[in-house]
């Protein structure tokens, strides 16, 4: 019994715990992990943005698809994406407002959308592009912007 009670004696005088060595041996693997991880995480966001801006373009579009079926025609380039929230002057049969809000929509950079009628690019009527995480402004289609398919 007393040698059982000599290691209940040393203990409690402060032997417990973990060594320097082990300490930094954990804070050594974790560093590798989050080395490892973080870069993988950020891309991940940054395809997630990517996505984001496509699926809103899409969206987008089909807004304007309903202007076009109660206007006829889809807003014109000085008319811009504000033609969907407020009647633009001279305009008949406008159903709006086809977006809730009061400020024009934003692609994921909190940058405004390019629109532009009628489009640039042949096959298509409008053109409503992000400038994508560069902020691109220039042509549609460029390879730097999404724009609606």
């Amino acid at each position: 019994m007393a040698a059982s009670s000599a290691r209940t004696d040393r203990r409690g005088t402060g032997e417990a715990g973990f060594t320097l060595l082990e300490i930094l041996v954990v804070i050594a693997i974790l560093g590798l992990l989050i080395g490892l991880v973080a870069p993988a995480a950020l891309r991940q966001l940054g395809g997630a943005r990517l996505s984001v801006a496509k699926q809103a373009i899409e969206r987008l579009g089909s807004v304007l698809d309903l202007y076009k079926l109660d206007v006829g025609s889809y807003p014109t380039t000085e008319q811009g994406l504000a033609a969907l929230r407020e009647r633009p002057t001279g305009v008949d049969n406008w159903n709006g407002p086809y977006l809730k809000g009061d400020k024009p929509p934003l692609d994921p950079w909190n940058r405004a959308y390019v629109y532009r009628e009628p489009s640039q690019r042949p096959g298509h009527d409008y053109d409503l592009c992000s400038g994508g995480p560069s902020g691109a402004t220039g042509e549609p289609g460029a390879a730097e912007m999404i724009c609606n398919p």
